[in-house]
């Protein structure tokens, strides 16, 4: 089970041990540059939120209650830190027309397609508000639970239910060709 592995990981990290914050740092990154990325929608902006999330990590080790799942709490400080980036940047309510969009890793003969796909996508989501995006992007690209989400963004579980719902018919409102 990952979650008592995460407890123990942070447990030998408090203790000292460097090698377990490493193992935590490797299992960690991947999610929590995807879950900055679906909220910023730009790699350089995604990975600096994904080094800081580690370092608040390390910072703040003691902070960290093992009643509750590492892998909320990891969440919670990158959405927090993806949504202080655009509050500082003033990015909070719409994206930039040129920021980046996902690399996609489809063969040659669906590439087009997916991509025509993804900029559909991407443009409905840019269109869309922080609080949209960071629900939808937590539930389908990082793909966590509804009390995952609750409790990343700290809100209770029927507010999340409620917020994508919402998210997703404004969102199909936007994507009528697909």
């Amino acid at each position: 089970m990952i979650d008592a592995t995460d407890h123990a990981l942070i447990e030998r990290y408090r203790q000292g041990d460097a090698a377990a914050f490493r193992e935590l740092v490797v299992r960690y990154q991947r999610p929590v540059y995807n879950a900055a990325f679906g909220i910023l929608r730009n790699a350089d902006d995604a990975r600096d939120v994904a080094q800081t999330v580690f370092l608040r990590v390390a910072e703040r080790s003691d902070d960290y209650d093992p009643s509750h799942k590492f892998f909320s709490w990891i969440y919670r400080i990158a959405v927090n830190e993806s949504l202080n980036l655009l509050r500082r940047s003033g990015r909070e309510d719409s994206l930039d027309e040129d920021a980046e969009l996902p690399e996609t890793g489809a063969g040659p003969e669906r590439r087009l397609e997916d991509d025509q796909r993804a900029q559909h996508l991407y443009r409905a989501l840019k269109k869309m508000s922080v609080a949209d995006r960071t629900v939808i992007t937590l539930r389908h690209f990082s793909e966590l639970s509804y009390r995952e989400i609750a409790e990343a963004i700290g809100v209770d579980e029927k507010t999340v239910k409620s917020r994508l719902f919402e998210a997703r018919q404004r969102l199909r409102a936007l994507l009528p060709e697909l």
